[in-house]
Parts: C-alpha cells; sequence; structure tokens
C-alpha cells in the first residue's frame, strides 16, 4: 500500500515536475519588449551603427520580423544625416537570425517611393 500514499511530500514530488515544467516553458518565450531590446542590442553590435528605433514588429511562425531605423552616417546639420531601414528576423527565443538593409535615406526627407511621400 505504499504505492498509494498520500503524504505531502509525495504529492508536492508529482505535483512540482508539472508546474516546474510550465513555468519553463513560460520562460523560455521572451515578451515583444525583450524582442525588441535585444533585436535593437545585436543589430547594432554586429553593425556597430546606432539603432535608433523600431518601426515595424510583428509576430511570424517562425519568430519575429522587424523594421529597424539605424543612424548610418552623421552629418551636420542633424536632418543630412544618413539613415537606413533594416528588416530584421528572429527566432522564436528573440534571436536575431539574419537582417537586411531595405533603404536608406536622409533624416530630413520624405520617401518618394512610399504612399504619402513626396
Amino acid at each position: 500500500m505504499s504505492n498509494t500514499s498520500s503524504t505531502p511530500g509525495s504529492q508536492s514530488s508529482s505535483n512540482s515536475p508539472k508546474g516546474k515544467a510550465k513555468s519553463t516553458v513560460d520562460e523560455d518565450i521572451p515578451s515583444p519588449m525583450e524582442v525588441l531590446r535585444n533585436a535593437r542590442t545585436q543589430l547594432a553590435e554586429l553593425t556597430g551603427m546606432v539603432a535608433e528605433s523600431v518601426s515595424s514588429f510583428e509576430r511570424t511562425e517562425d519568430g519575429w520580423t522587424l523594421q529597424i531605423e539605424v543612424l548610418e552616417l552623421v552629418r551636420v546639420p542633424d536632418t543630412m544625416s544618413l539613415l537606413a531601414s533594416y528588416e530584421a528576423t528572429c527566432d522564436l527565443q528573440g534571436e536575431l537570425t539574419g537582417y537586411r538593409r531595405v533603404r536608406r535615406y536622409e533624416r530630413g526627407r520624405s520617401d518618394s517611393n512610399r504612399p504619402g511621400g513626396r
């Protein structure tokens, strides 16, 4: 009958792996803010340029896709500085898996190739 014993020690040991497994899975999934911060940091480290902002952010089947605005060349006045939009992809854990520059522009100019631009 020792197999059917319901001592507090045996109950907690049988319940803890289930609860622990669930919390471990939850801890492995980063929050959207963690993904944003990590992607900006990783892109800046890889390119050596300042990641100024994230202009779009989307969850996909494979992970995350972001548009990150990067300061590529500082000029005076600041409105003439060159910025670039990078499309970055991250896996489900928020680790950068790739990036590519999709456009380059002066800070003070609108984009004529996009709707609403001049």
